[in-house]
């Protein structure tokens, strides 16, 4: 559970923001969205070692 304190004259707009900013880091919505449907470990593992290649690939075009 997140619980997010709010200080006496806080906006409640800020709380909100630290609210979404905790929520988001626990990766809640990634998790869910990763099960919604299976997929197998080694597509998992093909599709991160392509992240891989291309961020690689960005950072030496920006060298």
């Amino acid at each position: 559970m997140i619980i997010v304190p709010v200080k006496e004259g806080e906006n409640i707009e800020r709380a909100l923001k630290k609210f979404k900013r905790k929520f988001e880091k626990t990766g809640a919505v990634r998790e869910m969205r990763a099960r919604k449907n299976f997929q197998k470990p080694s597509e998992v593992r093909r599709i991160a070692k392509q992240k891989a290649i291309y961020v690689q690939h960005l950072r030496l075009e920006e060298e």
